[in-house]
């Protein structure tokens, strides 16, 4: 007996209805990103992996997916990490290429790569699958698509207030309401490190802080502890773990924590030049909400960094980040070009839209006519009513086989196909068709131009 066949876990097959629906959140982003002003790359599914690793940090890493040179691999592999088992030593040997992890850092490798044919600055968006071999749970997959958009080239905060608007616009066309934009600095975080005596140790602390909303405080201060952080320099953070109110009263007390880090002010500077333009310009569904705790634990972010959660009662992780990095290209050896970029989790947006019954009815443009086939002569007549509609954006088909009637229409119903044509010798003769209405059970005898009125 022949094993059932399977995926790998963190992977997923979608139904028609499924692609649909993702085409829906596709289609709406892609709209949104060319409105802006982003023109469309695609990069490669693999990259060497020395362009991948170093570039997330040690838990970014770890989380790569390797793949195995061609041929015989261990033949070329480093005889002492084989015997030794050193994976870390043997991996380099034995693998050469790597799944990318996200689009950024190709994305990073591709202006370097093609800077001479690049306009500055440069707005590109990109929506392609990445992978990490993370553990899967809810909203989190190891094959999953990224939806990004990043400008490099200039150092304008106005590119993070139109990313601000652009999320807006995004979930307002979605109709997904009650959306937060979160956003901190990591210059504030830097500041933040340097007032409790841990500048050394700032990828430590911030990996920890990000933490905060999964594991909790006392969590938090754990991790920082056995990180080699002071008892006395985490007794100074507990103001920030209960910092509340509105944006620029938070900002007012910010002032006041970091007011001996010039690298902490420049940040606080940087959040209210940003605050005070969407105060003015206005967001249609979203909040911009100030979070202190937010650091997103990817190594590559200099200046704002973002975060989006979804509305209030929805127990979903944040559903797009962002942020920017203007010494990301420099790791490739240009250098001096800031950038800046958010990516929208496309399989969480899905969850939370399908939680909401947020789907329009109409995204699964399903067939709206059947033909049902009751030989080779009415078939082809009945193919010249279907290329009729069909130019005029009716989704029509033939039944493909001579089947029994009832076969036909039950066929129909079980695709919930509103309509159904019947075409036999008499309508043959008169040019006309019968057209059955799935839904009330009415039939008609018509036209092929009061076909087409009747269904469009």
């Amino acid at each position: 007996m022949a094993q059932k066949p399977g995926i790998p876990k963190g992977t997923r097959d979608f139904n028609p209805e499924q692609v649909a629906k993702r085409n829906y959140i596709f289609n709406t982003i892609r709209r949104t990103f060319e409105t802006f002003g982003f023109q469309p790359i695609e990069t490669p599914s693999f990259e060497n992996s020395s362009t991948l690793m170093g570039k997330y940090g040690e838990e970014g890493d770890r989380l790569i997916f390797k793949i195995l040179n061609s041929g015989d691999y261990l033949s070329k592999a480093n005889k002492e990490a084989y015997e030794a088992k050193n994976s870390n030593k043997l991996t380099s040997s034995i693998s050469e290429k790597a799944l990318r992890y996200d689009l950024t850092v190709p994305f990073a490798r591709y202006v370097v790569q093609h800077q001479n044919d690049i306009e500055f600055p440069f707005k590109r968006y990109q929506i392609q699958p990445v992978w990490r071999a993370d553990r899967p749970q809810k909203g989190r997959f190891r094959e999953f698509y990224q939806c990004d958009a990043d400008v490099v080239g200039s150092q304008s905060l106005w590119q993070e207030v139109e990313f601000i608007q652009l999320y807006d616009r995004v979930f307002s066309d979605l109709k997904l309401d009650g959306v937060t934009i979160k956003i901190n600095n990591r210059k504030i975080l830097s500041g933040i490190a340097e007032v409790i005596g841990a500048s050394d140790k700032l990828i430590d602390f911030t990996v920890a802080l990000d933490k905060l909303d999964k594991i909790g405080v006392e969590k938090v201060k754990e991790e920082m502890l056995a990180k080699g952080i002071s008892e006395d320099g985490i007794a100074k953070l507990q103001p920030l773990f209960t910092l509340t109110g509105g944006f620029q009263s938070q900002m007012d007390r910010l002032k006041g924590i970091l007011s001996t880090s010039e690298e902490g002010q420049k940040g606080i500077e940087e959040l209210e030049f940003i605050n005070t333009a969407i105060s003015e310009l206005g967001l249609s569904t979203a909040t911009l909400q100030l979070d202190v705790t937010l650091a997103r634990g990817l190594n590559y972010y200099t200046g704002a960094i973002f975060e989006v959660a979804a509305p209030e009662g929805v127990k979903m992780g944040s559903i797009c980040g962002g942020g920017r990095y203007d010494d990301l290209t420099g790791i490739f050896g240009l250098k001096n070009v800031s950038g800046v970029g958010i990516s929208f989790g496309l399989d969480r947006i899905y969850l939370v839209l399908e939680e909401l019954d947020l789907f329009p009815e109409t995204v699964n443009k399903k067939v709206k006519v059947l033909f049902i086939n009751f030989g080779d002569k009415e078939a082809l007549f009945s193919l010249k009513a279907i290329n009729a509609l069909r130019t005029q954006g009716v989704n029509s088909e033939l039944y493909p086989d001579t089947a029994k009637m009832k076969k036909q229409m039950n066929h129909a119903n079980k695709r919930e196909i509103p309509f159904v044509v019947l075409v036999g010798e008499e309508e043959i003769a008169s040019k006309t068709y019968t057209l059955k209405n799935m839904t009330s059970g009415e039939q008609q005898n018509v036209s092929l131009e009061a076909l087409i009125d009747l269904v469009k």
